[in-house]
């Protein structure tokens, strides 16, 4: 481990009351108010000077362990990531595939693995996520937005995912995950730099500044060969879709399969322009 794997962070309660169960569903409509946590507390209520500083010293923390763990493997890099946050951290995960997953329930059974249920997705999707809750030790946590699609096509009409893609995955995605990593001090992606050009310039870690929270990229370096490769040694779960011409798979409404030698991306939001959701951006 690098030299500097250790250095400590912040301690910060876990704000949320919600029990931990085999697998939680947590739906925002209904969940109750919580106390914003240390991180975020500090930003919200110190005056601006203090508050710019805070989130100074969060970001140049976050920078140091990304050049500490620069070419460490995504093993180190998420036992680094649980050694620090302990409790206060999370996956999240589209279900294209149990990656990222199974990395991580190695180093820390139990840890959280947050998915967002739009309310759009494929079944084979959900099938994946169900398989994943019951074949690895984790803790899913199955977060919807706060309207229902019903509801969102009466209040802002039918297919908003047509008409405004940008709004849409605002409102089933941005917003949800905002409320649902709340009670963390960090996350753990699947993101990787080949994805997108958006994502060309990945570091392993990463300051969110729009969250105030720090990013863990375990695999920001991998390429699609080496994540093949990961699945075909370990057995990992991977969504059907993705034998199907799927290579990224989101919501069903915008999903489109690829064309073979296109680029993985190329079936998303097709004809929009769009090529990310806002999630990591």
């Amino acid at each position: 481990m690098p030299t500097n794997a250790h250095v400590p962070f912040p301690p910060r309660r876990r704000t949320s009351s919600l029990p931990w169960t085999a697998r939680r569903l947590v739906d925002d409509r209904h969940r109750m108010p919580v106390t914003l946590s240390m991180t975020r507390q500090i930003q919200k209520d110190q005056t601006p000077p203090a508050a710019a500083k805070e989130a100074a010293r969060l970001q140049a923390f976050a920078a140091a362990a990304a050049q500490d763990l620069a070419s460490a493997s995504a093993q180190d890099v998420i036992a680094w990531a649980v050694e620090t946050f302990a409790d206060r951290i999370c996956v999240t995960s589209s279900m294209t595939d149990a990656v990222i997953i199974h990395l991580a329930a190695q180093v820390k059974a139990g840890i959280d693995v947050i998915f967002l249920d739009t309310g759009y997705h494929f079944p084979e999707t959900i099938g994946t996520r169900d398989a994943v809750a019951a074949t690895y030790p984790i803790t899913l946590i199955s977060v919807t937005p706060s309207r229902t699609v019903a509801e969102q096509d009466a209040e802002l009409g039918p297919r908003l995912y047509g008409r405004n893609p940008d709004l849409c995955c605002h409102l089933r995605k941005v917003v949800p995950l905002e409320r649902a990593l709340d009670p963390y001090d960090a996350w753990i992606t699947g993101v990787r730099r080949e994805e997108t050009g958006a994502r060309s310039g990945t570091r392993v870690v990463e300051w969110d500044g729009k969250r105030a929270m720090v990013k863990v990229n375990p695999i920001a370096g991998w390429t699609q060969e080496q994540v093949d490769a990961y699945i075909a040694e370990h057995g990992v779960l991977v969504n059907p879709l993705a034998g199907d011409g799927y290579p990224s798979i989101g919501c069903a409404t915008c999903t489109m399969p690829v064309k073979p030698g296109a680029d993985r991306r190329s079936g998303r939001w097709v004809g929009t322009g769009k090529t990310e959701c806002g999630l990591h951006r």
